[in-house]
């Protein structure tokens, strides 16, 4: 499973629209609305790596609200579930 990050600037006014859109995108698990220099992060799940630029380049860019995009692929995903299991392997 390919985990990729994607930043993104949308035009004034059309952020929750825009959210929505994403969500009906297949491979889109989430959409967060963030401060800083960028309006949206959406959460990519995706089967194949080569899926990654159908999505991105392909369906994101033909919304046109976004102007601008960033993409950062996961190489490794650390989260409290998994510091938990290490522990209760006895793994430190």
């Amino acid at each position: 499973m390919i985990t990729a990050l994607v930043l993104m600037n949308v035009e004034r006014g059309h952020i929750n629209e825009t959210a929505q859109r994403l969500l009906e995108i297949s491979g889109v698990a989430e959409v967060y609305s963030v401060t800083g220099d960028y309006d949206l992060v959406a959460l990519l799940r995706l089967p194949r790596y080569e899926d990654l630029a159908e999505v991105v380049t392909g369906k994101m860019t033909a919304i046109p609200t976004i102007s601008r995009t960033h993409t950062l692929m996961a190489f490794q995903c650390y989260s409290r579930a998994d510091l938990q299991q290490a522990w209760d392997l006895g793994v430190e």
